[in-house]
């Protein structure tokens, strides 16, 4: 599930995604609904261990829903969203819930 950090004003949250070393890959972009599922605009940092992470800010209030792009031809959910909905290639994505606090 991606880490959530609130602010003190509650007016952004800091997520962190990250994907296990054992999706094999040798880079990964996260693409979302908040990028326009952009390819290439939030690509991971690779860890030593073979893992990936990034983090970003969000406005609370809404719900986002994001994929993780491996080696710029394979599609990866994140294994421990938070939930899943259906999108309309079939297949489904993940979600992250940013509250309002």
């Amino acid at each position: 599930m991606p880490e959530k950090d609130y602010t003190k004003t509650g007016r952004s949250c800091r997520v962190t995604f990250s994907l296990p070393a054992e999706v094999n890959a040798q880079n990964a972009c996260l693409c979302a609904d908040f990028n326009d599922w952009n390819q290439t605009s939030h690509p991971m940092k690779r860890r030593k261990d073979g893992s990936f992470t990034l983090t970003i800010s969000l406005k609370p209030g809404r719900q986002y829903r994001y994929r993780f792009l491996l080696d710029g031809e394979r599609w990866e959910n994140d294994w421990a969203a938070e939930s899943y909905v259906p999108n309309s290639l079939g297949s489904e994505d993940s979600l992250v819930t940013i509250e309002h606090v």
